[in-house]
């Protein structure tokens, strides 16, 4: 079953219709949350994000992709618990999560690429808060433009601008062997 569909069946009352966007998204729910800050409680983030998606379902407008549209929840919601925690909350990513990096089979090229993900890592943390979010969502979560800009409701040219700097940031930081 598809999104449409699944949309369509869960405003009828079919609970297993939503159970199966559930299904479909939390992975990536859960990632975007705790790229974007959550940490340990994207868990909480994501459930609420869910919670909010079913309860406003009719207000969804059906011609629009329903993921970017989920992830602007889950955005909104990690924006409020980390606002809520009155302090800025430490990006931490799991590279294991997002992308499946075949090992080296030489110890030595292990270790280079373990130390070299060790620094890309530190360095998108330590972008500021914008850049952050506009690279984690374009390279980490592999959104497009308009679907970072809709996740984080922004214009589409304050994405580019804010990834352009946040890519030339990384470049200054850890060199061109990463973007």
């Amino acid at each position: 079953m598809d999104d449409d569909e699944a949309i369509a069946r869960s405003l009828d009352g079919d609970l297993a219709a939503y159970e199966a966007l559930v299904a479909r998204y939390s992975a990536l729910a859960h990632r975007t949350a705790y790229m974007l800050g959550a940490g340990n409680e994207a868990e909480d983030v994501v459930q609420e994000a869910f919670v909010k998606a079913f309860r406003h379902l009719a207000s969804f407008r059906r011609e629009a992709p329903f993921r970017p549209w989920l992830l602007r929840i889950v955005a909104n919601e990690t924006h409020n618990l980390t606002r809520s925690r009155g302090r800025r909350a430490e990006l931490a990513l799991r590279l294991g999560v997002t992308a499946e990096v075949a090992a080296p089979d030489d110890p030595e090229g292990a270790a280079v690429a373990t130390d070299r993900r060790a620094r890309l890592l530190v360095a998108v943390r330590g972008l500021p808060e914008r850049e952050r979010q506009a690279v984690v969502c374009r390279y980490f979560l592999q959104l497009s433009e308009a679907e970072t800009a809709q996740v984080l409701d922004w214009p589409v040219g304050t994405v580019k601008s804010s990834t352009h700097r946040g890519l030339a940031r990384l470049r200054e930081e850890v060199g061109n062997e990463f973007a």
